[in-house]
C-alpha cells in the first residue's frame, strides 16, 4: 500500500502556491508544513492551504517530514539543499537545481552517503504533449533527430513582477531561469548533450520596475539577457537554443525537431500541455490516439493552462516507497545544470566547452503512467 510521505516547503513565493494547490492531486505526498525568512509569507500561505507555518531550523527538525521542497531562490538553492540533507530529509529543488557542477557533486556525493534521495524540477516534461513527443521519437516516427531549434524570448521580469531583481543578477537570467525548461525537455526527448558553443551580450545596464509598490525603481543588470547556443548531442543532432530578454515580440515556434523521415513540432515546455504537429517529408500526418491526464487545461483564471506541477515530486516519492529510479532525478537535473553554466562560460570565452557530466533519458510517462502518480 502506498504511504504518504510527508512534505515540507521551504519559500512561500509565488511558485508555492502551485506546489500547495495541485499537491492533493497526486499520491505519496502530503504537504504539511512551510517556512520562509519572512515569516508572514509563510503565515500567509499556512492560512491559506491550511498547513503549519514554521522556521526553517523547527521544519527540518520535525519527524512528519520526510520530503523538503526547496523553493528559495536559485543562489541559496545548495546552502538549503545541503541543511536539507544534513537534516536526513529528502530533496526536491525548484530549478534550477544548482548554480554549478561542483555543487551539484557536493549534493549528489552527500545524498548517496545519507541513502537519501535528491529529485529536481522542472517536471513540465512530463507533460501530456511533451509525452506525446517522446513516444513519437521512440516510434521512430520522425526518424533520428539531427537538428533543430528551441527559442524563448521575451522582453523580461520588470513589467509584471513587482521584485524582479533576482532575474538579473548572476544565477538567474534566461538561460538559467528558463533555460530548464527547454533543456530538460531536449534531455528527455534526444538524450545528453556532448559540448556546446555560444555567444551572449546585456543590452542595457538597467531595467525599470513597470508594477507593484517599486514602480518606477531601477533594478541593475548583471548577467547576459540575450545567449544564442548551439547545443550538440551525443547522438550528433545540432540544436539551436536562443535565449533572451531583449526582444519585444517574434514569430518563432518554441521548439522545432528535424529528422531523417520528417519533422516535430512541439508546444512551450514551460506548460505541461499543447498542440504536437508532425509532418513526415513534406507533409502533414495525423497524430496516433493518445490520451494523457497531463493534457487537461486545469489552471489559471479560465482554466487555460494545464498544470500538474508536483508531478516530478509525486514520482520521487513513490519511487522512494518502491525502490524504483524517479524521472526528475538529481543526476538529470545535474546534467542540464552542467549545459547551461558551460553555454553561460561559452557565451564569455566564444569557445567550445564540453559537458563534464552525463545523464540517460528519464523513462518515458506515458497516459497510464500518469494517472498512477494521480489521487
Amino acid at each position: 500500500m502506498t504511504t504518504n510521505l510527508g512534505v515540507g516547503i521551504i519559500g512561500c513565493g509565488n511558485i508555492s502556491s502551485a506546489y500547495m494547490s495541485l499537491g492533493p492531486l497526486f499520491k505519496g505526498i502530503d504537504v504539511k508544513a512551510c517556512a520562509d525568512m519572512n515569516i508572514d509569507a509563510a503565515k500567509a500561505r499556512s492560512e491559506e492551504f491550511g498547513i503549519d507555518a514554521l522556521s526553517v531550523d523547527a521544519l527540518l527538525a520535525r519527524e512528519d517530514i520526510d520530503i523538503v521542497v526547496n523553493l528559495t531562490v536559485p543562489a541559496a538553492h545548495f546552502e538549503i539543499g545541503m541543511r536539507v540533507l544534513d537534516a536526513g530529509k529528502h530533496l526536491y529543488s525548484e530549478k534550477p537545481f544548482v548554480l554549478s557542477v561542483s555543487e551539484g557533486e557536493q549534493l549528489l556525493a552527500k545524498a548517496s552517503a545519507s541513502d537519501l534521495r535528491i529529485g529536481s524540477a522542472p517536471d513540465t516534461f512530463l507533460g501530456g504533449s511533451h509525452q506525446l513527443a517522446r513516444h513519437l521519437i521512440d516510434q521512430g516516427e520522425v526518424g533520428k533527430i539531427l537538428s533543430g531549434t528551441a527559442i524563448v524570448q521575451g522582453h523580461g521580469m520588470e513589467d509584471w513582477h513587482p521584485n524582479p531583481d533576482f532575474f538579473f543578477l548572476p544565477g538567474a537570467g534566461p538561460v538559467l531561469d528558463i533555460g530548464p525548461y527547454y533543456i530538460s525537455n531536449l534531455v528527455q526527448l534526444i538524450g545528453p548533450v556532448k559540448e556546446v558553443l555560444a555567444m551572449s551580450s546585456t543590452a542595457q545596464s538597467e531595467r525599470t520596475i513597470g508594477n507593484g509598490p517599486r514602480l518606477g525603481e531601477q533594478v541593475p543588470v548583471k548577467t547576459p539577457t540575450t545567449i544564442h547556443a548551439i547545443l550538440r548531442f551525443e547522438n550528433g543532432a545540432q540544436i539551436t537554443l536562443l535565449t533572451s530578454w531583449d526582444v519585444w515580440s517574434h514569430s518563432h515556434s518554441n521548439m522545432e525537431l528535424y529528422g531523417e523521415l520528417g519533422s516535430l513540432f512541439i508546444p512551450d515546455p514551460n506548460f505541461f500541455g499543447g498542440e504536437v504537429h508532425v509532418t513526415k517529408k513534406a507533409e502533414n500526418v495525423a497524430l496516433p490516439t493518445w490520451e494523457h491526464p497531463f493534457l487537461k487545461e486545469n489552471f489559471g483564471d479560465d482554466n487555460e493552462h494545464a498544470n500538474y506541477r508536483g508531478a516530478g515530486l509525486s514520482d520521487m516519492a513513490l519511487a522512494i516507497q518502491e525502490d524504483r529510479a524517479h524521472r526528475c532525478s538529481a543526476e538529470f537535473s545535474h546534467h542540464v545544470v552542467d549545459v547551461m553554466t558551460s553555454i553561460l562560460t561559452a557565451g564569455e570565452t566564444g569557445g567550445l566547452v564540453s559537458i563534464s557530466t552525463r545523464c540517460e533519458r528519464p523513462e518515458p510517462l506515458d497516459g497510464s503512467a500518469a494517472v498512477a502518480l494521480m489521487v
